[in-house]
């Protein structure tokens, strides 16, 4: 596939990097000559420097022949006018990142989809439904949806108290828990794997795992009998990211407190928000924090524009006493770093969770979605079964799926399972398939029918 980009700051970097990594075509279009040289360097893919939605600039890149284009850059208008022409010149998919526009493209006034763009995305809404998700599952190390919301994916770390030290996988579950989660890999250190029912686990070991929220809250109660119990999460920084996750934990019912040190953006925050005490002052004073309410059941997650004061203020709401502390980074190369140090308990990265939102245009026609973690390379590929597709029909234990990639869950008419190796799969099922990056090559093989 060849794939254009415009953009080549940190999300067009990012993006660039997995498609080349899956061995597409990538060309990089930026104004800045430097930010182009970081891509050459990195990468063996072609650049070409100027004006992202300036026609001839596009034509120069090969925008005729192109598959995709994903306009990434920082401004909203030049991102949406790179897709009017995209789409003019007969490129398939064509994606957006928009942060002031109506991603939902339900504007009268400004159709977007009408205009080119069959994805707006917007990377801070994406983070916030991701931030909700983990701090409903408090323990985990990330959450991700799959199936519309219905499944999720989590990750956690073994701790020192979990009795997956000391059994097998197969032993330490209850048989209810084990017949409703599906646990599809475990990371120790730089290596990652799928684990059987007779893997042996150490501390510090990432495990992940696909079931419905309750029952992955019952597998967190089981395997991590030591998580935080949170009653109150305190977000630091009312911008829009802050404001749309305030949104989302208000709408899910639990306690909330937002503070910003800028009076129009508390007063904003006020205005929108009806559960939620809204703060004016700064989030890195202990006395700001005591008044939020923090204790050893809280949650502090940063939100502001600055990646170095994220991650300071985490540390001051740890010393303050808050249980739990995720910080917000715009770098994607901040996520790693912050976890191996430990600095934090988690961190996360809008542009990170953009790059789910516009993988699914890059898949085969089959697969409805495909969900990257931020801390695991693999991915979660949702697959529609038609009539004639080659699995339809078949026991799972039959698929002879490629070493690295697992069925994690699916879903038919009755609900949500999970499948068990004499479970025949129907035209109409919808699986999630998880795969390690060696498997996800020629797992494309199978789903593209």
């Amino acid at each position: 596939m060849k794939a254009i980009i415009v953009g080549a700051g940190s999300a067009g970097r990012e993006l660039a990097h997995r498609l080349y990594r899956e061995r597409h075509d990538v060309i990089v279009i930026d104004r800045d000559p430097a930010a182009l040289r970081a891509v050459g360097d990195e990468l063996d893919a072609q650049t070409v420097s100027g004006h992202g939605a300036d026609p001839a600039v596009l034509e120069k890149a090969g925008v005729e022949g192109a598959d995709l284009l994903a306009a990434v850059t920082d401004n909203d208008e030049v991102n949406v006018l790179a897709c009017v022409c995209a789409r003019n010149a007969g490129v398939r998919h064509r994606v957006a990142r928009v942060t002031r526009l109506d991603a939902g493209g339900g504007s009268r006034l400004l159709p977007l989809a009408e205009l080119g763009v069959d994805l707006a995305v917007n990377p801070k809404e994406e983070c916030a439904g991701e931030l909700a998700l983990l701090l409903q599952l408090p323990g985990s190390e990330e959450v991700v949806d799959l199936l519309g919301g219905r499944v999720l994916a989590v990750g956690f770390r073994v701790s020192a108290d979990s009795p997956l030290l000391r059994q097998t996988l197969r032993d330490c579950l209850p048989p209810e828990v084990a017949a409703s989660v599906r646990l599809i890999a475990v990371k120790r250190g730089e290596k990652e794997s799928i684990p059987f029912g007779d893997s042996r686990f150490m501390v510090g070991d990432d495990l992940y795992a696909v079931g419905q929220p309750e029952a992955l809250s019952a597998l967190l109660s089981v395997v991590y009998p030591d998580r935080p119990q949170l009653r109150r999460v305190v977000i630091g920084g009312g911008g829009t990211l802050g404001l749309a996750l305030a949104r989302r934990l208000e709408e899910a019912g639990l306690e909330t407190v937002v503070i910003d040190i800028d009076a129009a953006v508390a007063d904003r925050c006020s205005a929108c928000l009806n559960r939620v005490l809204v703060l004016r002052g700064d989030a890195m004073s202990l006395d700001i924090l005591e008044a939020a309410g923090m204790n050893e059941r809280t949650a502090f997650v940063s939100t502001t524009g600055s990646d170095e004061n994220n991650i300071i203020m985490c540390l001051v709401a740890q010393k303050a006493g808050a249980s739990f502390t995720v910080g917000c980074v715009a770098k994607p190369g901040y996520v790693p770093i912050i976890r191996n140090l430990s600095l934090l308990d988690r961190a996360v990265s809008p542009h990170l969770s953009m790059m789910n939102a516009i993988l699914q245009f890059v898949r085969g026609r089959n697969v409805r979605a495909a969900t990257l973690f931020q801390t695991l390379s693999g991915e979660l590929l949702e697959v529609q079964l038609g009539p004639k597709h080659p699995w339809v029909g078949r026991a799972v234990k039959g698929l002879k799926l490629p070493e690295g990639a697992i069925l994690a869950t699916m879903e038919r008419a009755d609900g949500v399972q999970v499948p068990t190796g004499d479970t025949r799969l129907a035209a109409g099922d919808r699986v999630a398939v998880f795969a390690l990056p060696s498997a996800v090559t020629r797992l494309s093989a199978l789903t593209d029918r």
